[in-house]
């Protein structure tokens, strides 16, 4: 296990509204057994690729030896374009995904996502098929539509707040037992939303369900 980044590449990727600023965190180990992409929070509201539950994601990945890239959608910081409802940002996700598969494609490709990117990256799934999926705080009510007729083929978590004032706790759990029963559901509990002062316990389930998932495959 890597203690984390051993170098960080600030990148300017194509994408279908323009260019799309990301970041590429590589642990120090040399092998790259996967690679993981990040989606962040809700453009609209403060959302990028430097919120804390995406830096603590992307910090447990580099923990694992996994490189991780997380970026900024449209109309996000250096990302050119515009907000389009979840769904141009599913673009700009297979466009991100699309390069990291070139870049390294001896890898298994992981997705990740915090909130409205929890939801972007879930979408994405059905399309790129990564050999896993991790949901943090999915904003499965509000975001219903986005998410309808989504399969997902993969080892899949999904990490849920039961003191989280912005989704719903309740909501995911009906949404994973009802319609994705395949999910691995962990609850953590009085956890809020943005995970203040709770966000080394994040990163300590992100990691344990890794090294478990992992310890179960043949």
């Amino acid at each position: 296990m890597s203690n984390g980044p051993s170098y960080r590449d600030a990148l300017s990727l194509r994408g279908p509204a323009g260019r799309i600023e990301a970041l590429l965190d590589m642990p120090a180990d040399a092998a790259v057994p996967a690679v993981a992409v990040i989606c962040h929070p809700h453009p609209q509201h403060q959302g990028t690729q430097l919120n804390k539950v995406v830096h603590t994601i992307s910090r447990s990945m580099n923990e694992l030896a996994v490189p991780a890239i997380r970026f900024n959608f449209r109309g996000v910081g250096a990302s050119e374009g515009a907000y389009a409802d979840g769904l141009g940002e599913t673009e700009d996700l297979l466009a991100v995904a699309g390069w990291t598969r070139e870049r390294f494609p001896q890898a298994e490709l992981w997705l990740a996502g915090f909130s409205f990117g929890a939801a972007v990256a879930i979408r994405a799934a059905s399309q790129l098929k990564p050999a896993r999926l991790i949901s943090v705080a999915p904003p499965v009510v509000r975001m219903a539509d986005l998410l309808a007729n989504v399969r997902v083929k993969c080892p899949w978590l999904v990490v849920q707040g039961t003191a989280d004032e912005v989704v719903s706790a309740e909501d995911v759990q009906n949404w994973v037992k009802i319609q994705h029963p395949e999910a691995r559901l962990v609850l953590l509990p009085e956890v809020g939303h943005f995970f203040h002062g709770r966000l080394t316990l994040l990163r300590e389930t992100l990691i344990g369900w890794v090294n478990g998932a992992s310890a179960q495959l043949p």
